[in-house]
């Protein structure tokens, strides 16, 4: 299959020019490999810990390995092998050259722990996740992070069906239409279990954590109630947190913050689930048709997970604060899907799966009025609409394609 252009290739070089490594995470299987190879291979070097040679290496004698495999260098699959990041502050601080060294892997727990205590002031972050509408459409040129605007250019072509898209999911290899979306989330789920569950907690019951990730997967989208997912489960919520903190850990999911929780009492201050994959999120519930799940009872949810799955993918990939991306809910239940930060301005944005949206839609916006030392920029409604429309003189309606 044709290699697919990524976003995030234009940040990775600038922040070769910022710092002398550069850390890029993600979940499995979302192309962090790929496009380190097909953007930088005939550049770097690349060695990956996956190798039982170079990772017996790498823990035995991080000063050889490093012999063997010379700057610059990609190394993948790091957190494997903790014992190199010493030696790896050790090398770029006896070199003031900047962007020698990509690290990359699939835990960011591991990873950011490695990172915290070895490299810090040392390393720019970039998060990786699955493909996004730019880039399915091939439109990477200028990666930005969405920011709703009365001036819009939807350089996008819907060419593609939205809730096959959702159904199927973002992963690379999914792009290549010949792949049963069903059997590929099998294989990787059972991958996750074996490999990243089992190397960042003792699960003794499988079957019950695959269960957890059923349970969350059905409340994407949702306000966290440990309590409810304990009891589905059959686990307490001391275990439920732990276990959250896996999947976030993977990049499987992410807990979107309230904003402004210790500011106000009357903020709602649990954060949403939502996972980055809605394909990985219809494998687990068992929405296995694009037609069914339009119309079924998940609908709603799965569309709001994935247009804020794609909000972040931009955020990510232009290297931008993926903090400035929250939502508000206060004691009254009124309730604003997104709101971005640029700045002292705040952008309320509602997510709505039909495809024409009117003011009432939009009633909740005012809300923000009562934040102080903010003022409020231009709103969007997130709907179906082919062509971008106003809702009002400062709120816009747009489809997924124009984020």
């Amino acid at each position: 299959m044709e290699y697919i252009t990524r976003e995030v290739e234009t940040t990775v070089d600038h922040l070769l020019t910022q710092g002398k490594v550069v850390l890029v995470t993600g979940a499995r299987q979302v192309g962090k490999t790929t496009m380190l190879k097909e953007h930088l291979g005939d550049r770097f070097r690349y060695v990956t810990l996956d190798n039982p040679i170079a990772l017996r290496q790498a823990k035995s004698d991080a000063v050889l390995f490093f012999r063997v495999n010379s700057m610059p260098v990609i190394i993948d699959e790091i957190q494997r092998a903790p014992e190199l990041f010493d030696t790896v502050k050790w090398l770029v601080d006896e070199s003031s050259d900047k962007g020698q060294m990509v690290l990359t892997g699939s835990q960011s727990y591991h990873l950011m722990q490695g990172v915290s205590e070895s490299l810090s002031g040392r390393v720019r972050i970039i998060e990786m996740s699955g493909l996004s509408l730019r880039e399915l459409s091939h439109d990477v040129s200028t990666p930005h992070a969405f920011v709703p605007s009365t001036d819009v250019t939807v350089s996008c072509a819907p060419t593609i069906n939205i809730w096959s898209h959702i159904q199927r999911g973002s992963m690379p290899e999914l792009a290549d239409p010949s792949i049963d979306p069903d059997a590929f989330y099998t294989d990787y789920v059972r991958t996750y279990l074996e490999r990243d569950v089992r190397e960042l907690i003792s699960v003794r019951d499988e079957t019950r954590f695959y269960n957890f990730m059923v349970a969350c997967a059905a409340r994407s989208s949702q306000l966290v109630n440990a309590s409810d997912i304990a009891e589905t489960v059959g686990i307490d919520q001391k275990t439920v947190r732990s276990w959250l903190s896996v999947l976030q850990a993977s990049g499987v999911v992410r807990l979107l913050q309230p904003i402004w929780t210790n500011v106000d009492k009357r903020l709602v201050k649990a954060p949403k689930l939502f996972f980055m994959d809605t394909g990985l999120a219809c494998h687990l519930t068992r929405w296995t048709s694009a037609e069914v799940l339009s119309v079924g009872a998940y609908a709603g949810h799965a569309y709001e997970t994935f247009v804020v799955s794609e909000v972040l993918k931009s955020f990510a990939n232009a290297g931008a604060n993926l903090r400035d991306v929250w939502f508000y809910r206060d004691a009254s239940r009124r309730e604003i899907d997104l709101v971005i930060q640029n700045g002292r301005t705040l952008h309320p944005i509602e997510i709505k799966s039909k495809a024409l949206v009117d003011r009432k839609d939009m009633r909740h916006f005012q809300a923000l009025e009562t934040v102080s030392d903010y003022e409020i920029g231009c709103g969007a409604i997130i709907c179906q609409t082919e062509e971008p429309y106003m809702v009002s003189d400062n709120v816009i309606a747009l489809s997924p394609w124009a984020i």
